[in-house]
């Protein structure tokens, strides 16, 4: 899909925050300024984007920005539809419900595409739950591997989690995520299924007051209080002692 003649807009990719929190807290001064600006953008849930386009005290009406819908239920013959602005000459911002878009995230389609027609493509700075957390964990930073849900279905996550301790027990850092009401039947089945002497970190609430992060082996996990985790976002780590 190649650029039209004249201006061509930019594509700003904007971390969102991880939960509710005052936006100046986690986001700096030109990721909050240049959000507060645009006209245009790309959103995973338009509510969640009025709500955090609100929190930045926006300069124009929230009605007068124009939003287009990226997530998991989106046609890819829509993406061009979704680039259009910017190829209009529109600045255009790119934004996932929580962390940064296009980790975990269909926003990487978008992104894709604008590389594609000839857009610049601005990545802006903010939080990341993947590097947040693999930052306090302690473990194996020079090699790690991110691995986004592993599989619902019981049989099938302990499948993938011994591949996972597999890796994980030769050096690099395995790093998933799971859905916030399913974060404790995840940890079960890493205690029942991962060697003992593998580290576990779990990461919860990060950048938030409630913020808490727990890694320990296994076999210390298994012999512990049970650390109870439904319905708080959290990511999770696997890494040798």
């Amino acid at each position: 899909m190649p650029a039209r003649s004249g201006r061509v807009g930019t594509l700003y990719v904007i971390p969102s925050l991880l939960g509710v929190v005052e936006p100046a807290a986690v986001l700096p001064r030109r990721t909050i300024d240049v959000a507060r600006e645009l006209t245009h953008f790309v959103v995973e849930t338009p509510r969640f984007a009025r709500q955090f386009l609100k929190s930045l005290g926006p300069t124009r009406p929230l009605q007068s920005i124009a939003m287009s819908e990226l997530n998991e239920h989106t046609a890819a013959d829509r993406i061009p539809e979704c680039l259009e602005p910017a190829l209009q000459g529109h600045d255009l911002g790119l934004r996932t419900d929580a962390g940064a878009p296009g980790v975990a995230d269909p926003g990487a389609l978008l992104v894709r595409a604008a590389h594609l027609a000839g857009v610049r493509v601005v990545p802006l700075v903010g939080p990341s739950a993947v590097l947040l957390a693999l930052m306090a964990s302690g473990m194996n930073g020079q090699a790690f591997a991110f691995h986004g849900y592993l599989p619902a279905k019981p049989g099938a996550r302990e499948a993938a989690l011994r591949a996972l301790d597999r890796v994980a027990a030769a050096g690099p850092t395995q790093l998933f995520i799971e859905t916030p009401y399913r974060n404790d039947a995840l940890v079960a089945s890493v205690l029942a299924t991962c060697r003992p002497g593998l580290r576990f970190c779990a990461a919860v609430d990060l950048t938030l007051p409630s913020e808490r992060i727990v890694c320990r082996t296994i076999g210390q996990w298994r012999a512990a209080p049970p650390l109870s985790l439904a319905k708080r976002p959290a990511i999770f780590l696997l890494g040798r002692d």
